[in-house]
C-alpha cells in the first residue's frame, strides 16, 4: 500500500462515511463550494465521489497485475521459450522493475503537467502492454508486455490527485479505500484467475486487463473531479531533497528490506506453489478450490492481529511473530507437498501472514517517517516493494531451473529468517497518529509561531507547519492529546 496515512491507523470508522449520498455532486456544482459540509468530521459528496472514483482506478489496474498470478507459470511454460523457467519468472515479474523505476517520476511530471494527463498516458501504457501480451506467442513478447504495463506507474499521480481532491483532515480515509481497494483486489484475483483462465484463457484475461484500463480512463475524464489547484504534497509526495535523510534511516531501511523480502517471497510462491497443485491433482482450472476458502478465512483472520497490534500498542511484536508464520508456512509447503489439504493449511498460514505484514508495514513506516519527509519515505517503500516483486519472480524461476522447486522453498525461508534477524533489531513503534489540518494562507514567520505553539501542547510529538502547502501536520499520542487546543490554535492563525 503506498502513502499518507495508512489503512490500519484509519480503522474501519471511516465505512460509514463513505456510501450515503454519494452521487449528490455533479461536476457542474460550483467549485468553491466542493468542500462545504454540514459537518467538518464527514466526507463531502465531492470528496466520497472523487475518493471512491480513485480506489476503483487503483483497484483496476491492480487486478489486471494481480489476475495472472496463479495461473500464469503453468500457462507459460506451453510458449516458445518456456521451457526456461527462469524466463518464465521475468515475464511474471518484469512489469515491478518498470514501475519501481517510473512510479517516483511520474509522480514529479504530474506536479507539472497535471495529474489526470500522467494518469491518462499511464493507463494507455498500460493497455498496450496488456494487448501486446494478449498477442503474443512466445515468452519474450510476454516479457515485453509486462514490462510496457510496468511503465504505466500512475501509483503516486494517483495518491497526489487524491490529495489534492480532499481535505487534509479527510486524507486518512480516502487513503484507507485505496488501501482496502488493494487488498479485496488481490483476495479477488486469486480465486477469480483460475475461473477465467478456464473461460477465457490468458490471452483473453490479457484483454480483459487492458478493457479495464480504458475503463479507467473513461472513469479519469468523466468521473473524477477535476482538482481546483494542482500542488506539491509533501505528505504523500517524493522529495528529492528529502532522499538521503529518508536512506540513512536505519528504521525506514529495514522497512524497505522488509517489504522487498515479502513481495519477493509472494512472486516466488506463485513460481511454485500453482505446480505443487497440479501435483495433487488441481489443473490449472480447478486451482480456485484452494485459493476461494483459504482466501476467505485469511482476510478474516487478518482482523483480531491488526486490532492488536493498533489498539494494544504491539505493533512489533504482531508483525515479528507474522514474520516466524510466513516462514513456518513455507517450511510447511517444503514438507507437505504431497498432500492437497497440508497445501491448504499452510498457503492458509502464509496468506494471512502475508496480510498481517502488508496492513502493518506502510503502518510503521508512517509513524517512524519524520513527517517532513513521510511522502518521500512512502515513495521509496513502494518502489523497493516493486522492485522485490521483480526479484522474486526472476530469482524463483531461475532456481527453479537449477536446482529444482524446493529450492525456491529454501530460497524463501532464508530471505523470511534474515528478514527476522532484520527486524528484530527495529525500535517499536510508538503508538501514535497523524493528524493533519487546513491553514488559511500565512506568512513563514506565522508558520513558525504555530509550530511553536502545537509543539507546547499535551500529546504532540512532531510537528509540521508548511505555510506554501497550508498545512499544519501533527504526530500525537493516541492515548490522547488535547485535540481542542489543537483546533482553536489552526482556526485562530
Amino acid at each position: 500500500m503506498e502513502s499518507g496515512d495508512t489503512p490500519s491507523e484509519a480503522g474501519v470508522g471511516w465505512l460509514s462515511d463513505v456510501y450515503p449520498d454519494l452521487l449528490r455532486y455533479a461536476p457542474s456544482e460550483n467549485p468553491d463550494s466542493r468542500f462545504m459540509s454540514a459537518s467538518d468530521s464527514a466526507m463531502t459528496p465531492f470528496e466520497r465521489r472523487a475518493s471512491i472514483g480513485l480506489a476503483s482506478i487503483y483497484g483496476l489496474r491492480m487486478l489486471g497485475l494481480f489476475i495472472i498470478l496463479p495461473i500464469f507459470a503453468l500457462y507459460a511454460e506451453t510458449l516458445p521459450g518456456g521451457e526456461s523457467h527462469f524466463l518464465i519468472g521475468v515475464a511474471l515479474g518484469a512489469y515491478g522493475l518498470t514501475q519501481a523505476i517510473l512510479q517516483i517520476p511520474a509522480g514529479w511530471l504530474s506536479d507539472r503537467y497535471g495529474r489526470k494527463p500522467i494518469i491518462i498516458v499511464g493507463l494507455l501504457l498500460f493497455a498496450a502492454g496488456s494487448f501486446i501480451a494478449a498477442s503474443a506467442d512466445d515468452i519474450y513478447w510476454i516479457i515485453a508486455g509486462r514490462v510496457i504495463q510496468g511503465a504505466g506507474a500512475i501509483n503516486a499521480a494517483v495518491m497526489a490527485l487524491t490529495a489534492d481532491l480532499t481535505r487534509e483532515e479527510h486524507r486518512t480515509k480516502a487513503m484507507a479505500m485505496i488501501g482496502m481497494t488493494i487488498g479485496v483486489t488481490f483476495s479477488l484475483s486469486m480465486v477469480l484467475s483460475p475461473l477465467l483462465y478456464k473461460t477465457i484463457g490468458m490471452s483473453g484475461m490479457f484483454e480483459l486487463t487492458g478493457v479495464l484500463a480504458f475503463v479507467s480512463i473513461a472513469m479519469v475524464l468523466w468521473y473524477i473531479p477535476q482538482p481546483r489547484i494542482t500542488r506539491f504534497h509533501s505528505d504523500t509526495e517524493a522529495n528529492t531533497s528529502k532522499l538521503k535523510e529518508v536512506l540513512r534511516n536505519a528504521d525506514l531501511l529495514r522497512m524497505d528490506f522488509g517489504v522487498f523480502t515479502l513481495h519477493a517471497i509472494l512472486m516466488s510462491v506463485f513460481m511454485q506453489v500453482p505446480f505443487i497443485l497440479r501435483a495433487n491433482g488441481l489443473d490449472a482450472q480447478h486451482q480456485w478450490q484452494v485459493y476461494l476458502p483459504v482466501m476467505l478465512i485469511a482476510f478474516a483472520l487478518m482482523v483480531p492481529p491488526i486490532i492488536i497490534a493498533e489498539k494494544k500498542a504491539k505493533l512489533k511484536q504482531v508483525f515479528m511473530i507474522a514474520i516466524g508464520l510466513a516462514a513456518i508456512a513455507q517450511l510447511g509447503i517444503l514438507f507437505l507437498q504431497d498432500s492437497l489439504w497440508g497445501m491448504a493449511f499452510t498457503l492458509l498460514v502464509f496468506f494471512t501472514a502475508f496480510n498481517v505484514l502488508e496492513a502493518t508495514q506502510p503502518s510503521i513506516v508512517s509513524k517512524i517517517a519524520p513527517l517532513a519527509s513521510k511522502g518521500t519515505a512512502m515513495g521509496v517503500f513502494s518502489s523497493v516493494q516493486f522492485l522485490g516483486a521483480f526479484f522474486g519472480s526472476a530469482m524463483g524461476g531461475l532456481l527453479m531451473q537449477l536446482y529444482g522447486g524446493n529450492a525456491v522453498l529454501i530460497f524463501a525461508v532464508v530471505m523470511l529468517l534474515l528478514w527476522l534477524a532484520v527486524a528484530s533489531g527495529m525500535r517499536a513503534p510508538e503508538p501514535l497518529m497523524t493528524r493533519m489540518f487546513h491553514l488559511t494562507e500565512m506568512d513563514e514567520a506565522a508558520a513558525s509561531e504555530l509550530r511553536q505553539s502545537l509543539a507546547q501542547l499535551r500529546g504532540v510529538r512532531e510537528v509540521l507547519v508548511v505555510a506554501n502547502e497550508q498545512i499544519a501536520c501533527i504526530k500525537v499520542e493516541m492515548g490522547g492529546f488535547d485535540e481542542d487546543a489543537v483546533e482553536q490554535l489552526v482556526k485562530g492563525v
